[in-house]
Formats: C-alpha cells, structure tokens, sequence
C-alpha cells in the first residue's frame, strides 16, 4: 500500500512540475539563426560561423508604428521579424498610445509580460480567475507585470502620448483581443446573443466592427 502511495504522490509530483516549469524549450545550441532549407522548405539553423553582428540587432522599434482606431500603435519584436531571438525564448512589444488611447483587453496564452513605462500616464491592470481587477495609473519609471493567461489592458490617461516598453518570456507568446476574439471569431449568433444579452441588430453592429476587414 505504501509503495503504490508513494508511485501515485511521485506521479502527481512529476505532473505538478511539468505543469509549473511548463515554457519555451532550453536552447541546445549557442544560438539559432533560423533558414529555410529551398530544397525541403524546412526551417534549419544557419551555421553558426556563417552568422554575423547584423543577426543580433534590431532596430525596427526607434518610432512608433501605424495608430490604430483604438489610439494604439503595438510593434511586436519577435521571431517572426528578428531571427535572432530564435530559441532564446524572449520577445518584446512597443506600444505607443495617442492621448486617450487604449489597447484592449486581451491576453497571452504562453507568456508572463512585464511592461516599462518609457514616457506619459498609463491607466494599465490585469483581471484574475476570481474577477478581482488589479489597475491603478503607472507613470515614467514605473513597471508591471501581468502573469501569463491573464486577460490585461491599458489606456493613456495623460495628457501628451504615452509609451510602454513590454518584454515576454517567449519567442511567440500569442496575442487574443477579447472584442475581435468574441465578435470576429464566428461564433454562432444566437451564442453571443443569450450571453451577452444582445439582439440581432446589436450583435452585427459589434461584428461588423471588430470582425475581419
């Protein structure tokens, strides 16, 4: 009996540890300069005495990006646009607000963030798995951090732009906008309509909004 206590609780524990421990993979290599092999189209690693400074500097993020109709501009500083983060299991974000900007509420299902801000008055918090909304106004200087799979969002409450700095502990972390997510996903109608109180009318509005253009 003991012994079969001691498998089940030695289980649970390994479990426990997969679960918490649970983030991009450790490197195998010094790092990986991602290429794509023509031949296969498969993504192989550069050799590494082929590589040069060039693969370990970005400089995408010196202005901010396009606004959009939120006041927000976000430049995503990931694998995807700097190679040389490929398996060091980092990324980052510029997010430059107009006055009165918001990024909407939303989330990243594989990354912790913790966000800098660089210039201006950002209203900025996270809602946790029992509703309770941690926010308050973080100014120059200040840092938070939002735990992964949280839903977050920020506003520029100042009265000049504002900029925040955010770096993930993933090369990919994901990105869900709760508007777009909801009512640009196709989620059947009637669906939205019974949880959200919503009527037809309602209903199309929002999706012609935050639905695919």
């Amino acid at each position: 009996m003991f012994l079969k206590l001691t498998v089940v609780f030695i289980v649970l524990l390994q479990s426990y540890v997969n679960v918490t421990l649970a983030s991009d993979p450790d490197p195998v290599t010094d790092f990986c300069i991602p290429q794509t092999d023509a031949a296969t189209t498969l993504l192989r690693c550069k050799n590494s005495s082929l590589a040069t400074v060039d693969d370990f500097v970005f400089s995408g993020i010196k202005n901010s990006g396009k606004f959009s109709e939120t006041g927000l501009s976000s430049i995503p500083v990931n694998v995807n646009v700097f190679p040389g983060l490929n398996t060091l299991g980092m990324s980052m974000v510029r997010a430059d607000f107009e006055i009165g900007g918001v990024n909407v509420p939303h989330f990243h299902p594989r990354a912790n963030e913790i966000a800098v801000v660089l210039e201006g008055k950002i209203y900025s918090g996270f809602i946790d798995t029992e509703n309770r909304i941690y926010a308050k106004v973080i100014e120059k200087g200040d840092v938070m951090v939002f735990p992964r799979g949280l839903v977050h969002f920020q506003m520029n409450v100042g009265s000049t732009k504002a900029t925040i700095l955010g770096s993930f502990d993933s090369q990919n972390p994901g990105l869900l906008r709760i508007p777009s997510g909801i009512f640009g996903s196709g989620i059947k109608e009637e669906l939205l309509e019974k949880a959200f109180g919503l009527n037809a009318k309602e209903l199309a509005k929002l999706r012609k909004r935050f639905g695919p253009h």
